[in-house]
């Protein structure tokens, strides 16, 4: 996997027609399963998700939840995902940077995340976009090991 293959991505909006490309990817990515709700989120959150292509090849995607705090726009990562063959090579960068800016844009307060306390390189990767541990859930996750959960939240200056 060489330096050279991030120009051949691409990233597109989450929308009805391309639907089942998110739920697939879900399926390999994740060890839990999404109901209706997670995928009209997806949906209604506009910018805030996205698919990245490699090659036309549907190889990750970003998915968000625009929510409403104390009169302020905060964004919550409901997934951010990359099949393994194509990590390493900026496509989980790419899209959370979209999102990033579209948060700087919108005049979003802050950004945040569950993280399972034992996904390392998740929080490694969140830390180098200036996301911060902000709080740990006991028992978050019901089916999976461990239960715990960290909140991994970055903050923006208010305009």
């Amino acid at each position: 996997m060489g330096t050279g293959r991030e120009a051949s991505v691409s990233i597109d909006g989450v929308r009805d027609k391309n639907m089942m490309q998110l739920k697939k990817l879900n399926t390999v990515l994740f060890p839990v399963r999404y109901n209706d709700k997670y995928y009209a989120d997806a949906i209604s959150s506009g910018e805030f998700a996205k698919l990245a292509y490699y090659s036309d090849i549907c190889v990750g995607a970003i998915a968000c939840r625009l929510e409403t705090k104390g009169g302020t726009m905060r964004v919550y990562i409901m997934t951010l995902g990359v099949l393994a063959p194509y990590r390493g090579i900026g496509i989980g960068s790419k899209l959370l940077n979209h999102v990033l800016d579209m948060c700087t844009k919108q005049n979003v307060s802050e950004i945040y995340l569950h993280v399972q306390t034992n996904n390392e390189a998740a929080i490694k990767f969140y830390k180098k976009f200036g996301f911060e541990i902000t709080d740990t859930i006991p028992d978050y996750y019901i089916n999976i090991e461990p239960r715990d959960c960290y909140v991994v939240t970055k903050s923006f200056a208010q305009i």
